[in-house]
């Protein structure tokens, strides 16, 4: 798959960890984060969403970026460390559009000046109503377009086997998608075929600049962070997406079920997405959501739903995962306070390190 032997249909899904250094550089705890996940045995390790530029795309403080010689450098010893132990290592590329919380940005911007619904969230440091974002300019989608391809050339410097694009959860590439966030007149707002146009030129421009083997992926969701309940238009909306993406260039389509399982993720509540998506591209397809049962995740595979199963919070509490299932060891149970107050991997080790104090997990 991707032109790559891999050592099972397993990966660990990009998760936000707001760990990065106050300037957005990659730490050594970071490298050991995810050096844990390819040496407990997943094939592909994503990264959580990593800024591309330095204008208006980064979402959180202390998320990582991709926007300069520097912050790639820093990148380096997290990719040597993911495929010294035989993982692929995918970067995950965001730009947060009108969902950004950053303290203090000069600018938030999106398709259409349209307040996102919701509130900031907590775990990532924010708190009240988002800003209302000013809408994109011509200028800002060659930007924001020459972002994506300078961040994706830079992570393959750093050693990263691919990328991958977010349009999903509700963030810039997923608001154009979005029907109630793109309000826009011209080429890219209206009809399904227009509101897909953007996210499939990111891919495209991303595809165009890079060599052959190296993976471009594409992250897609119906359900957003601060809109779970969000849904597409039905099976030709999906159809329309799926497929200007594979004739984008997508290497895979990473279907995303935001806060609800795999099943749910459906136009029709009868057929998964990620079977849709299969059925219309013929493209590898990853499946999230609700799959860390692993008869379930085994019955997705088995029976064609995805290509590959993704896992976040059961990866988070469970970094071995893969190994000890296939060794028939119990895995640790995901507990919310993992990520409460505060998502970052410093929060999710104290609760590890409280957890052997009182001798409840080897």
């Amino acid at each position: 798959m991707f032109g790559r032997r891999l050592r099972n249909r397993l990966a660990v899904a990009p998760m936000t960890r707001v760990s990065a250094s106050g300037d957005g550089l990659a730490t050594d705890r970071m490298k050991d984060y995810y050096r844990d996940f390819a040496r407990g045995g997943f094939a592909i390790v994503i990264t959580e969403g990593t800024y591309t530029d330095k204008d208006a795309s980064q979402g959180y403080d202390r998320q990582p970026g991709i926007a300069d010689r520097r912050q790639a450098n820093s990148w380096k010893p997290v990719a040597n460390s993911i495929a010294d132990h035989g993982s692929l290592a995918i970067m995950q590329l965001m730009h947060a559009g009108a969902l950004s919380q950053r303290q203090g940005a000069d600018r938030v911007v999106a398709p259409s000046a349209v307040p996102p619904l919701g509130e900031m969230m907590p775990a990532y440091g924010g708190s009240g109503p988002y800003r209302l974002p000013s809408a994109m300019t011509t200028t800002d989608l060659a930007q924001v377009r020459k972002g994506f391809v300078a961040a994706a050339r830079r992570a393959r410097r750093a050693g990263f086997h691919g990328v991958e694009i977010h349009a999903a959860n509700g963030y810039l590439l997923d608001q154009f998608i979005t029907d109630y966030t793109n309000r826009r007149d011209d080429g890219y707002g209206g009809a399904v075929s227009a509101r897909i146009r953007y996210p499939a030129e990111i891919v495209a421009a991303v595809r165009d600049s890079s060599p052959d083997d190296f993976v471009v992926g594409i992250r897609v969701s119906e359900a957003k962070v601060n809109d779970f309940n969000y849904r597409w238009g039905g099976k030709s909306e999906a159809e329309t997406i799926f497929v200007a993406l594979a004739e984008a260039g997508a290497s895979y389509i990473h279907v995303a079920g935001e806060g609800r399982g795999f099943r749910e993720s459906s136009t029709d509540n009868r057929e998964p997405l990620t079977t849709m998506a299969r059925g219309m591209t013929g493209l590898p397809v990853i499946a999230n959501g609700g799959l860390h049962d692993p008869d379930l995740a085994d019955d997705v595979i088995r029976n064609e739903h995805a290509d590959l199963i993704s896992l976040g919070r059961a990866a988070l509490a469970t970094p071995n995962w893969p190994r000890r299932i296939a060794n028939g060891e119990r895995v640790v149970p995901f507990e919310n306070v993992m990520i409460s107050p505060s998502a970052s991997i410093q929060n999710t080790d104290a609760w590890f390190a409280r957890q052997l104090a009182h001798g409840m997990h080897a």
